[in-house]
């Protein structure tokens, strides 16, 4: 009798084993599912600005941000992260990557090698972008300087070092989802949506997150504390920005001043010297959509004791 019950609890083992491999695989996007497509590189621009791209990849300790060496420490709860290479050195970075392998890598956080990025790089944001977007996003990669050199492994503790669990973590917090259009809105209010929501990825910092590190449901845009440990991110529900205008909104993207003639600080200061390289025209819908996110408290700061 307890023999047959050793076997059986192996054979639930490898079972149990067998399926969280085949649940934890990599998802990628094949070459027959990239439509061809010419590139539009100025709208590549536009999506690296919003996108933040050189805030967190940009060589560091140089002031040509389009060098995107990698290599800035992005500290977490769960250990330093090390930005990869993704200038176009053929080597070092991404200049024999594929159009799918880049799409893969932004919509389903895979790497060419077929290993999970951690979500440290936000492509639960980055999800959303059109396929096109994306393709002129790497168009316009590809027109940046080369930088040689890798980036050292992240520095993570057990069992956050183990990238397969990732898998899991993805299949409950990745969902796959293209951006879809609201259409009781405004063209305007769905710009708006799709570039905060989407390449812009400012629930990514502006939420609160659970013990396992993906934002909290019900509470995006509420703030919480900075990914760094250092202070924290304000709630930019109308809870709090409910006396700002619109052109208070689209301001503080352009300029960083607010409407009470205070600066932005922290890693805002880098956002919107990302975001004031838009049009007026993509500030402006940012705003619609922000103005319009409806008031949620979210959680009362901790004290410190």
């Amino acid at each position: 009798m307890l023999r047959k019950l050793f076997l059986a609890a192996i054979a639930a083992a490898v079972l149990g084993v067998a399926a969280f491999w085949f649940l934890t695989i990599a998802q990628t996007v094949p070459e027959s599912a990239i439509a061809a497509h010419t590139p539009d590189l100025a709208n590549g621009k536009t999506m690296f600005q919003v996108g933040g791209c050189a805030s967190c990849h940009a060589t560091p300790k140089q002031e040509d941000r389009t060098r995107l060496g990698g290599g800035a420490p992005l500290l977490s709860p769960f250990g330093t992260f090390y930005p990869s290479n993704i200038s176009p050195d053929p080597q070092d970075g991404i200049g024999n990557w594929t159009e799918a392998q880049f799409v893969t890598a932004l919509h389903k956080g895979t790497s060419p090698r077929g290993t999970h990025y951690y979500p440290a790089f936000p492509y639960t944001s980055y999800q959303r972008l059109t396929v096109a977007d994306t393709q002129d996003l790497f168009a316009y990669l590809k027109t940046l300087p080369p930088v040689s050199g890798r980036v050292r492994s992240h520095d993570l503790p057990f069992p956050f070092n183990i990238r397969r669990l990732l898998g899991g973590w993805k299949l409950l917090f990745l969902d796959g989802a293209p951006f879809v259009p609201d259409p009781a809105q405004s063209a305007q209010w769905n710009r708006g949506a799709y570039l905060v929501n989407g390449p812009g990825h400012c629930a990514e910092c502006h939420s609160p997150r659970n013990a396992l590190g993906a934002i909290e449901r019900g509470m995006r845009f509420t703030g919480g504390p900075a990914p760094d440990g250092q202070g924290g991110v304000p709630n930019i529900t109308q809870f709090k920005l409910k006396d700002w205008s619109l052109a208070d909104i689209a301001d503080v993207l352009n300029t960083g001043m607010t409407p009470d003639a205070d600066s932005v600080g922290g890693s805002m200061v880098d956002v919107v010297r990302n975001t004031s390289q838009l049009s007026k025209a993509d500030r402006e819908a940012m705003a619609v959509y922000i103005k319009s996110l409806p008031a949620v408290e979210g959680h009362a700061p901790k004290k410190n004791p």
